[in-house]
């Protein structure tokens, strides 16, 4: 395609042609498909973009690592709406959670945004790719019934609709006004609560079965560390050493960025005197986190304005003033 609007628009066709749809961008290209991406979101077209996070603003550091797009993955398209989002810190999870990403796009009609980083990005590890008899794919959810009884949408707030093809002879329209369940307009503000309420609920109330993490010796920790993506590998070493100097400390690691996991967020911090929170921004997961937290425990920021991965030893001193 010749550019990122051109991309993302691409991929709205594509999803309502029938096909599974993927693009890759980064910094600007991002910031570019944002109208699009609201588009998806209100048209509940199912579609994967893979975003190699670089330092910014503006063209900034085209080549160095940065995890400076988390919230406008969550917030960059106007209006009320929601997304999810997955942080891969290898090559091996760039892989599997694509599929994931995928999965989780086709069974809630949702873009899926996988937020990586130019380290993850430009990193040669080894990856192992499982017969493709043996992945586990999510198809379409294709409408089986009578032409003249379909609807596009349905505003339950629980689950999506299924879709069919354009040009299968199915009557609905693709629009990204307010619309009624055939996709027609109906510029009301009693419509206008029923789908965005949806657009919401779908994924909220679902999102016990969407979140993943991965925690390591929370269980009796007095401080826990939260990170995603790279800071994560750099996380393990400083946690390492704070527990050879005899301090209890875990870690959680954020694979599903959005929806946030709020409710383990809130019960570590009842148990815990310090979450620390280290990130290749000026600050952005962490106001989630504090949010979480409500003031139950310290919550630190350990923040890098990128180009660089954090040093250890910056977030080995963060452990030891939370634990104090």
């Amino acid at each position: 395609m010749e550019d990122e609007i051109a991309s993302i628009a691409a991929l709205i066709g594509g999803a309502w042609g029938g096909q599974k749809v993927m693009t890759v961008t980064s910094g600007p290209g991002f910031s570019l498909m944002m109208e699009n991406i609201g588009l998806a979101c209100m048209t509940e077209t199912p579609l994967v973009i893979a975003n190699v996070q670089r330092g910014g603003p503006s063209t900034g550091l085209p080549t160095l690592v940065a995890q400076q797009d988390m919230m406008q993955a969550r917030w960059g398209s106007h209006g009320d709406y929601r997304i999810i989002a997955l942080c891969p810190d290898s090559p091996q999870e760039c892989f599997d959670l694509a599929v994931e990403a995928f999965n989780l796009s086709e069974t809630y009609r949702v873009p899926t945004f996988i937020m990586t980083d130019e380290t993850v990005g430009h990193m040669h590890e080894k990856v192992t790719i499982p017969p493709a008899e043996e992945i586990g794919v999510v198809p379409r959810n294709w409408y089986q019934g009578p032409k003249s009884d379909y609807r596009p949408y349905e505003f339950t707030g629980k689950q999506a609709s299924p879709m069919v093809k354009a040009g299968d002879g199915y009557r609905f329209h693709v629009t990204g006004l307010t619309h009624d369940e055939r996709g027609y307009p109906a510029l009301t503000e009693e419509q206008n609560k029923k789908v965005v309420t949806h657009l919401i609920e779908k994924i909220d109330s679902n999102a016990d079965k969407i979140i993943r993490l991965e925690e390591k010796d929370v269980e009796g920790a007095e401080v826990v560390v939260v990170s995603y993506g790279i800071t994560s590998r750099i996380v393990s070493k400083a946690v390492r050493d704070a527990q050879t100097a005899g301090i209890k400390v875990g870690s959680l690691r954020l694979i599903t960025i959005w929806p946030f996991a709020e409710k383990r967020i809130k019960e570590l911090a009842g148990k815990v005197k310090a979450i620390v929170v280290p990130e290749i921004n000026y600050g952005q997961m962490v106001l989630e986190v504090e949010r979480a937290a409500a003031g139950k425990c310290k919550v630190i920021s350990v923040n890098h304005c990128g180009g660089a991965v954090h040093d250890p030893d910056v977030i080995l001193a963060a452990i030891k003033e939370g634990a104090k």
